[in-house]
């Protein structure tokens, strides 16, 4: 199998059909065009493509001239969001959502793995969704095959089994989640059904392609979810399900922060919290938009965030929360709320935060619990705990490889390096060891 293509430079040079040299060469053609020299080489064009380094400006102006693209590109975009082959979500409509589920679909096999959208065109979604009216479905659609009722009954109920195994079997079911998507999306496309039928397939597909976005991205395959997640806004959309998509928004959002871009999970949480009203769901997005502003440094938006997380989620609800949501609890408080002290620098009342949430999460949450162990091992590496830190990220590290869990595996190995001046402490060298095999 191809490796990923883990860079839109990368991606770039493979829609032209180019080698790192064959860029190395347009690169100095351009330069030598000005009457200079563009002191790019291989090595240099790999320390881009691998995110160690970023080209300079004058790099930068070259490279476009190289692809062709408008130098206005550069300011409007920034690197390396203006390069060719990004993508651009289709406008939110009815029409278009069978055609995102295909896109969708098609992504699973695609060998990009870097961030889908933009910065620009991700807010340029989430403020068409803000302001919009979902279309309403044709009370019938025509289609050589007429969809009963009792079909989605057993779709739905299948694919909640399917979603609601333990998260160590999720791996063995990706395949069938993924077949039930491309189910629904046929019979949305080519069925003859009711519009109260019409709108349970798109909230099935919306709620099938989220799981199955976030299957990719715990395996780091961003590119998939990207498109995963534009479909299940689509459909979500479609059904007129404003809660549904105020968590696909949060969706982005997370995955945002997560790749580096913490402003842009600011902007879409904001858009995303004002499209759904139930306490536990506002909760979850104050609370995530707080982490963005604790990594952007943003002391008063954090804490404010923070509390009203805090007075959201002891709010009494009139109704159940939407599923997206629904696992939303004390635990999650607690533990985040601990990030976002550790990332402000308060790193004693972030310890005992962490390990009030990781105290009250259900042992059911394996994929959480990796993850919020690898939160507190940062705690106790800022205070120089070293022992401590080393047997929660080892317990990190033994739960994600059981589950298959590819990004808990990837925050320990973000998480070795902090390790390497300990060395002589008992069990550091076997574990960095492990973790550079891992």
């Amino acid at each position: 199998m191809d490796d990923p293509i883990r860079h839109p430079l990368a991606y770039a040079r493979e829609l032209r059909g180019w080698s790192q040299s064959d860029l190395v060469v347009s690169l100095d053609r351009a330069a030598r065009r000005h009457g200079l020299r563009s002191g790019a080489d291989k090595a240099a064009v790999s320390r881009w493509e691998n995110r160690r380094k970023q080209p300079n400006p004058d790099s930068q102006l070259l490279l476009a001239e190289a692809f062709d693209v408008p130098i206005a590109d550069i300011e409007l975009y920034g690197w390396p969001d203006w390069l060719p082959g990004s993508e651009v979500p289709l406008p939110l409509g009815a029409a278009y959502a069978v055609q995102a589920l295909r896109d969708a679909q098609r992504a699973a096999m695609d060998r990009r793995s870097f961030m889908t959208f933009s910065a620009a065109a991700l807010a340029g979604l989430a403020a068409q969704w803000a302001s919009i009216e979902p279309d309403r479905l044709p009370s019938a659609l025509a289609g050589r095959t007429a969809v009963e009722p009792g079909l989605v009954d057993w779709l739905e109920e299948t694919s909640a089994k399917l979603t609601a195994m333990p998260t160590e079997q999720r791996q063995h079911t990706i395949k069938l989640m993924d077949a039930h998507l491309v189910t629904v999306t046929d019979l949305i496309d080519g069925g003859r059904h009711t519009e109260p039928v019409a709108k349970r397939l798109h909230l099935l597909a919306a709620s099938l392609a989220t799981t199955c976005g976030w299957y990719r991205f715990d395996q780091g395959k961003h590119f998939a979810a990207g498109k995963l997640w534009a479909g299940a806004l689509q459909a979500a959309n479609a059904a007129g399900d404003r809660d549904f998509g105020a968590g696909v928004l949060s969706d982005f959002a997370y995955q945002s922060n997560w790749t580096g871009r913490p402003d842009v999970s600011v902007d879409q949480l904001g858009h995303a919290l004002s499209g759904t009203r139930h306490p536990t769901a506002r909760s979850l997005l104050f609370l995530r938009r707080a982490r963005a502003h604790a990594a952007l440094g943003e002391r008063s938006a954090c804490y404010r965030d923070l509390s009203e997380a805090e007075v959201a989620l002891s709010t009494r609800a009139d109704g159940p929360a939407p599923a997206w949501c629904a696992w939303m609890g004390p635990a999650d408080l607690a533990v985040d709320s601990g990030q976002c002290l550790l990332d402000l620098g308060r790193t004693d009342e972030a310890r005992l935060r962490m390990a009030e949430g990781m105290s009250l999460l259900p042992k059911s949450r394996d994929k959480t619990r990796g993850i919020f162990l690898t939160y507190q091992a940062k705690g106790f590496l800022r205070s120089n705990d070293v022992e401590q830190a080393l047997a929660v990220t080892t317990e990190s590290l033994d739960l994600a490889t059981r589950i298959g869990a590819e990004r808990c595996v990837a925050l320990v190995r973000e998480l070795a390096p902090a390790f390497r001046p300990y060395r002589r402490v008992d069990g550091v060298a076997e574990f960095v060891d492990r973790v550079r095999a891992a």
